[in-house]
């Protein structure tokens, strides 16, 4: 039997894809693009970076009372001698890339989450954000060893494909895992490249395990052709190993104790987790993209919720 077995039905360190389809009519309260709410974290000099949908052309029409004159065609007006608008409609079937880290580093959490769990719930709801909205939806599902790849697609049942791709690779994660890496992050920031060239919406959901020298090239190229958001999924306890303490940190299976007071083991891990997150934040002010902060404490939906706003409540 799996050493997940135990524990494969609590919702706190495995989703299943029942839950993840759940998540659906919720998600449609939620933006992940300009026009962001004001309270929204993309509101202000992110969102100004962040394209969101163009405008497509579809015709040049007599004027009627209460369109917006800012849409006069003044040089058709002038020729005809009577007011003329230019009709847009908001361009649709825009590709989303969402790229969900379901390697072993994720398979952590001390107070409510994993890691894991939080990136899941948070890239699905995305995905029925982008569908619901009229666009294409795909995913790298990327573990220490394998990439699920789901090409963008603007069908119900490519999304369910993908949630259940997401469940596949989250159930699969057990701490008796020690994995010999194939796959790393900075492979996955070439693929999407790759797989969303231009124009599109380029999300990644992880703790960012793995970042180096050679992801800002890689983030900084992404940013430049598409829109780009960075999940960062982090632990509490990455922002409090400078206390004194003892931590017991256990998965319902395997534990392990880290002694923070040890000066020389507490220095390494505390420097190495504010490190990476110090180049990424310097990255995101050089490019232009947000990062978006999600913790394990609380559901990944209470958190979106919070952070992007009611976005589906006015236009």
């Amino acid at each position: 039997m799996s050493q997940t077995a135990p524990y494969s039905k609590d919702p706190r360190i495995h989703v299943d894809a029942d839950q993840l389809v759940r998540l659906g009519p919720r998600a449609r309260a939620l933006s992940l693009l300009p026009r962001q709410p004001a309270r929204s974290i993309l509101n202000g000099r992110h969102a100004s970076r962040l394209r969101g949908r163009g405008l497509n052309f579809e015709e040049l029409r007599g004027y009627l009372p209460g369109d917006d004159i800012r849409t006069i065609d003044w040089k058709v007006t002038a020729r005809t001698g009577d007011p003329h608008v230019r009709v847009y409609t908001e361009e649709r079937d825009r590709p989303a890339l969402l790229l969900v880290d379901q390697r072993v580093s994720m398979f952590f959490g001390t107070v409510a989450y994993m890691k894991s769990v939080i990136a899941a719930e948070a890239a699905a709801i995305a995905a029925h954000r982008v569908l619901g909205q009229g666009d294409r939806v795909g995913g790298l599902v990327f573990s220490d060893t394998s990439v699920a790849e789901h090409r963008p697609q603007r069908r119900a049942t490519a999304l369910t494909r993908l949630l259940s791709s997401i469940a596949a690779a989250n159930s699969a994660l057990h701490a008796g895992l020690t994995p010999e890496p194939t796959v790393y992050l900075n492979d996955m920031l070439t693929e999407a490249a790759r797989v969303c060239q231009t124009s599109g919406l380029i999300c990644l959901f992880s703790d960012c395990d793995g970042l180096d020298d050679r992801s800002e090239a890689l983030l900084r190229r992404l940013a430049a052709s598409n829109d780009l958001i960075v999940f960062n999924v982090a632990d509490p306890t990455s922002h409090s190993l400078a206390l004194d303490l003892k931590l017991t940190v256990s998965d319902g299976d395997a534990q392990i104790e880290i002694d923070s007071s040890d000066p020389e083991l507490s220095a390494k891990i505390r420097a190495s987790m504010e490190d990476r997150l110090e180049q990424l934040h310097k990255w995101s002010r050089r490019y232009g993209f947000p990062v978006v902060p999600l913790t394990t404490s609380e559901p990944a939906l209470d958190q979106l919720m919070r952070l992007f706003g009611h976005g589906g409540a006015r236009r």
